[in-house]
C-alpha cells in the first residue's frame, strides 16, 4: 500500500509522503484564498468551499475565517449547517456534520492524531479517526472534539468543553473531560436559558409542529 492507502485505512502512515504533501498544500493555497474573501461576499465564499470541502450543503454558511490542516477536503457538511466564527479543524481524517448542526465561535475538530511511540512521532507517522456531528446538536463555543468521537443526534456540548468520548442522541455534556449530564426532557422544549419559560406564541407554533394537544 501506498501511504494515502494507508491513511484511508486508519492505519500508521508518514505525513512526509509526497504526493500526500502535494494535495495537502493545494488545498492550504485555496484555504488561504478562502481567508482572504470580502466577508460579504457569500457568494463566492460558498463557491469555494463547495471546492475545498468533500460536501457543503444547502442553506449552510461559515461565518468568517476557517484554519484547517486539510482546508475541509476531508469534511462534509450536512445541510442548514450554521458555523460560527474561527472554526479550527484538524482535517486529516473524515469530519462529518450531518444536518441543521450549530457549531460555535472557537471550536475545534479533531481527526487526525499520532502514536505513542516517540520514534515513531520522529519519523512523522500518524492516523486518522473520524469525527461524527450528528444531526441538529449544538456544539457550545470553544468546545474541543477529540479523534474518533461521535455527537448524537439533538446533542448539546457545553462550551469549553473537551470531549473525549461519544455522546449518545438526546443529551447535554460538559466538561473536561465531557460527560453527560442529563437526557434531554420536556423541560427543555418549555424553556432556555437560565429557566426562562418560553412565550404563549411559540408554545402554540410547538404544539402545532408536533402535534401536541
Amino acid at each position: 500500500m501506498n501511504q494515502m492507502e494507508r491513511k484511508e485505512k486508519g492505519m500508521l502512515y508518514r505525513v512526509d509522503d509526497p504526493e500526500i504533501r502535494k494535495l495537502q498544500n493545494h488545498q492550504l493555497v485555496l484555504l488561504a484564498d478562502y481567508n482572504r474573501m470580502d466577508l460579504a461576499d457569500w457568494t463566492s465564499r460558498r463557491a469555494l468551499l463547495m471546492e475545498l470541502f468533500a460536501s457543503f450543503g444547502k442553506d449552510s454558511f461559515v461565518e468568517g475565517r476557517i484554519d484547517a490542516n486539510w482546508g475541509g477536503y476531508f469534511c462534509h457538511v450536512g445541510n442548514h449547517v450554521y458555523i460560527n466564527f474561527n472554526l479550527t479543524m484538524v482535517d486529516d481524517g473524515e469530519i462529518r456534520i450531518e444536518d441543521h448542526v450549530m457549531i460555535g465561535p472557537g471550536v475545534t475538530l479533531i481527526s487526525g492524531s499520532h502514536p505513542n511511540d516517540p520514534m515513531l512521532r520522529k519519523d512523522l507517522w500518524q492516523y486518522t479517526d473520524p469525527v461524527r456531528i450528528g444531526e441538529n446538536a449544538w456544539i457550545g463555543a470553544g468546545a474541543i472534539v477529540l479523534p474518533g468521537v461521535s455527537i448524537g443526534r439533538d446533542s448539546i456540548i457545553g462550551a469549553g468543553s473537551v470531549v473525549t468520548h461519544s455522546v449518545p442522541d438526546g443529551c447535554v455534556a460538559a466538561g473536561n473531560s465531557c460527560r453527560v449530564i442529563r437526557r434531554l426532557g420536556e423541560k427543555d422544549r418549555r424553556s432556555y436559558g437560565r429557566g426562562c419559560q418560553l412565550d404563549e406564541e411559540l408554545k402554540r407554533m410547538l404544539e402545532k409542529d408536533t402535534g401536541d394537544s
